[in-house]
């Protein structure tokens, strides 16, 4: 006699965003798949599809519900460009820990409405300050880009370490000919360290400072 199998266990959007969660978490947004995501709760893909329509909506949700606890300070700064570069540096803590959402968010399709409140404060800084609504929006792409470039290549760059491998940055400032590269054969040795200070803040200020002038 065939065993019967019976219908698949109910379950609800939240068991299947912290499944996706821990998914992307541990191992990327490429990681995420439908069938990925069922085997995780325990039921068919199939079933996912009355909580989700595909992996793009699921992904709109994950983001979603991320932004949702991930709070917006207060401005402490009285002018402009303070209060930009308080959102932008708000905007890149939230970003960090995760760094598969900015690789999401590059695409530029995939936006959580919640993640709305970081560009509307930048935007909203950058217009206070004299900037127009066009010149406004150049501005916040240009800090996104900075930052979203920013945390990507200090996660590459974490990845690497982790590896403890030699890194190329190493091999090739190693024996540099002076009378070819005098500025960089000097600074040889300490490439690896200058390299690797955070100078985000020092990158961001000047950003902002330049766009509102």
């Amino acid at each position: 006699m065939p065993t019967r199998t019976g219908r698949p266990p109910k379950i609800s959007r939240d068991a299947i965003l912290a499944a996706a969660h821990r998914i992307v978490d541990t191992e990327g947004p490429d990681a995420l798949t439908m069938r990925r995501v069922a085997r995780e709760v325990g039921t068919t893909a199939m079933a996912l599809y009355h909580h989700v329509r595909d992996k793009d909506d699921l992904l709109r949700l994950l983001l979603d519900d991320y932004a949702a606890g991930v709070p917006l300070p207060d401005p402490v700064s009285d002018d402009p460009a303070g209060r930009a570069v308080e959102a932008a540096t708000a905007m890149r803590a939230a970003l960090a820990p995760r760094p598969w959402i900015v690789d999401v968010l590059r695409a530029d399709d995939l936006l959580a409405r919640r993640a709305l409140r970081f560009p509307e404060a930048i935007i909203d800084a950058f217009m206070t300050g004299g900037l127009d609504a066009e010149d406004a929006v150049d501005a916040y792409r240009i800090i996104w880009h900075y930052t979203a470039g920013e945390i990507s290549a200090r996660a590459a760059a974490t990845r690497r370490r982790t590896d403890d491998r030699l890194t190329y940055r190493e091999q090739v400032f190693t024996g540099l000919d002076p009378a070819e590269l005098p500025r960089l054969a000097a600074l040889g040795e300490r490439w690896e360290e200058l390299a690797g200070r955070d100078t985000y803040d020092k990158g961001l200020r000047a950003l902002v400072h330049g766009l509102l002038r």
